[in-house]
């Protein structure tokens, strides 16, 4: 048996998220089925961190096991080619020892979450952003964010059906920042070693409110310690947030 690492781009609009699900169609069936058809029988592919419905990536991490050994290009370009057409792509293949683990070898995670901040409906970026027409504050929600940064209860950012054993988790990095092409195009850049579900999206709908004007910076720590679901914000649409890179 030989392991391969593959980096994975997607487009999540056609898929009910990373996870197989009967009835539905997801990632993991597509790439699955791709991967059958290359070697001729089925094989399980593990993920680094499992992504909702509508949720994109730029390079989401999968491992599995071959029964024989082929070129990790041959095995790129193969999966690459049963893909087609659906808007799912391995864009690096490598070989790794069967002690990786593209879930429990990895040591950081990164998202970003992607607002369009203009009046105009969204058309060209509709599905892979959230349009948010009230123009944001972005030094007020970088002063927000920066009570999320740190190891903290994170229950108030955390959705009810969440898995985790534990709310705890340390946050590396939490900023908000306009692209140097459009102003208008705004980022949430977070990173951290784990997520609890739904906590990056429901990060971002709490900023929002301050962004907007109708929270003060202070009232997302009174929300934090508060470590209650109802006393944050909304939970910001899946569409703009995208699965960026995995440190191992």
């Amino acid at each position: 048996m030989q392991r391969y690492k593959c980096t994975v781009e997607y487009n999540g609009r056609p898929y009910h998220g990373w996870q197989f699900q009967d009835e539905v169609i997801s990632v993991q069936q597509v790439f699955e089925t791709a991967l059958e058809k290359f070697i001729g029988e089925f094989v399980r592919v593990y993920v680094s961190g499992r992504t909702d419905a509508g949720v994109h990536a730029f390079g989401q991490v999968v491992h599995f096991d071959l029964p024989r050994t082929y070129p990790a290009d041959a095995v790129m370009n193969a999966i690459n080619h049963h893909l087609k057409p659906d808007p799912v792509a391995v864009i690096d293949c490598v070989e790794v020892g069967e002690d990786f683990h593209a879930r429990f070898s990895s040591k950081k995670r990164y998202y970003m979450y992607r607002i369009i901040n203009r009046r105009a409906p969204l058309t060209i970026d509709a599905g892979l952003a959230w349009g948010i027409f009230k123009p944001l504050d972005i030094d007020a929600m970088n002063e927000a964010a920066a009570y999320l940064i740190g190891t903290h209860d994170f229950t108030t950012f955390r959705a009810s059906e969440c898995q985790a054993k534990s709310p705890i988790k340390t946050l590396e990095k939490l900023v908000v920042t306009r692209s140097e092409h459009d102003p208008l195009d705004i980022r949430v850049h977070t990173e951290s070693r784990s997520f609890l579900h739904h906590q990056v999206r429901n990060m971002v709908g709490t900023l929002v409110l301050v962004g907007k004007g109708n929270w003060k910076p202070i009232d997302v720590k009174t929300a934090l310690e508060a470590c209650d679901r109802k006393a944050g914000g909304p939970t910001a649409p899946a569409d703009g947030l995208y699965f960026v890179k995995v440190d191992y």
